[in-house]
């Protein structure tokens, strides 16, 4: 099966010197180019690639706010001239950083990572309680460990992200957060919240046989019925 592929450039040269060095490996499939965020993201939507060749500093938004945009990200691979963003990438679980201009040993190095990503069965992986993760919003950044998260809201197609007394939003689901949190901290107590276990003061029985969780700071949630179920089997209480 092709590996489908959109380049993001939003350099035409180096649009198309990387799908020249690409057809050196033909099961890479170039589906689409797009020379800036915009374009882009549509782009992703539609064709669904498995992976995107990405550039960071373009017209407008850049590589990673392009990531922000996307409710399910494929493999991603960097392609920059400039290697100050490398750790950011990673945090943002990016396959590979390849600098400008590349080298055809080292396309084909990530070719490699890339056909061992995707031959792999997907299991998802869960973060640390100290990984370290960055949250854009708006002209605000924030870059704090998974363990200092106390609560985790859902907002439409957003997030929002409870630590210490700040609120970022982050383009997440619910569902898509709750996959990498690590379950022996984070439970899901409904549709609208997650918490962090190691933040709660007190839970005490609540209507219809729910429960009711107090975290440190007063903020009180009520579980729904088969998430208290769920609670008590895991709890043994």
């Amino acid at each position: 099966m092709p590996i489908r592929t959109i380049i993001v450039d939003d350099e035409p040269l180096a649009v198309a010197e990387l799908a020249t060095l690409l057809k050196l490996h033909p099961e890479i499939e170039v589906s689409a180019t797009a020379d800036r965020v915009e374009s882009a993201v549509p782009a992703i939507r539609e064709l669904a690639p498995d992976l995107v060749f990405l550039d960071i500093n373009m017209p407008g938004k850049n590589g990673f706010e392009l990531l922000e945009e996307l409710d399910s990200a494929p493999l991603v691979i960097f392609v920059t001239a400039y290697d100050e963003y490398a750790i950011r990438a990673f945090e943002v679980n990016a396959l590979d950083y390849i600098l400008k201009p590349v080298n055809p040993q080292r396309l084909a190095e990530a070719v490699e990572k890339i056909k061992k990503q995707l031959s792999s069965p997907e299991i998802p992986v869960r973060l640390p309680l100290d990984k370290r993760i960055f949250i854009k919003d708006g002209e605000q950044c924030f870059f704090i460990e998974i363990g200092e998260i106390f609560l985790i809201e859902s907002v439409g197609n957003y997030a929002r992200i409870h630590f210490q007394d700040k609120k970022p939003m982050l383009h997440k689901s619910l569902n898509q957060l709750e996959e990498k949190l690590p379950a022996e901290f984070f439970f899901r107590a409904n549709r609208q919240f997650i918490f962090n276990l190691r933040f709660v003061r007190n839970i005490v029985p609540f209507f219809n046989n729910t429960l009711q969780v107090e975290l440190q700071n007063g903020v009180k949630i009520e579980m729904s019925q088969r998430q208290s179920i769920q609670f008590r089997q895991t709890a043994g209480i």
